[in-house]
């Protein structure tokens, strides 16, 4: 009986498994996201905190993208375990070197999903990463700039330093058709 569900999914196991690797990933960034939220609330950062509450909601779309995708096309999505995430960083550059780190090794992923998907001739999840791919681009780049001003705005400027974090943007998109 399993091999005639397989037959009912274009979706191959070894694409499946890492799809379902890549939501659980994508809901440990949401969760690490909201932890950064919080930290930056209790240091009074507002406008980090409305970035990072904003970023959380984001990974969570992102990892709800792929789950119906794998459950439109008759493959298993599954709820996955969330680990705890740290709560308490060093200091604002601290949280942000944080998110590069992160948003790196998603970045990773994202690279290894599609490796899969062509080694299993997997085209059409292949063309659902294209999106994430573009979405790293952008997420690494605010990461490196938030750090970037960190170091460039002087510390007795926090207040602004928060403000100016909180409206990075990435304007200059390579994959944005003219």
């Amino acid at each position: 009986m399993k091999d005639l569900e397989r037959l009912r999914t274009l979706i191959k196991e070894p694409v499946e498994l890492v799809l379902n690797q890549q939501i659980q990933m994508e809901l440990v960034s949401s969760s690490k996201y909201l932890a950064m939220a919080g930290w930056c609330d209790r240091n009074g950062y507002d406008h980090s905190a409305g970035f990072f509450y904003k970023q959380s909601e984001e990974e969570r779309e992102h990892a709800m993208k792929l789950f119906h995708y794998l459950c439109d096309q008759g493959a298993i999505a599954y709820t996955p375990e969330i680990p705890a995430v740290p709560q308490e960083f060093d200091g604002l550059r601290s949280v942000f070197e944080t998110v590069l780190e992160q948003e790196i090794t998603v970045t990773d992923s994202i690279n290894r999903i599609i490796g899969v998907c062509r080694r299993e001739g997997d085209y059409a999840t292949e063309e659902l990463m294209k999106w994430y791919v573009k979405e790293q681009v952008e997420e690494e780049y605010i990461a490196r700039r938030c750090l970037e001003l960190i170091d460039q705005i002087p510390a007795d400027q926090i207040y602004y330093l928060d403000k100016k974090l909180a409206s990075v943007t990435y304007d200059e998109n390579p994959f944005d058709e003219a």
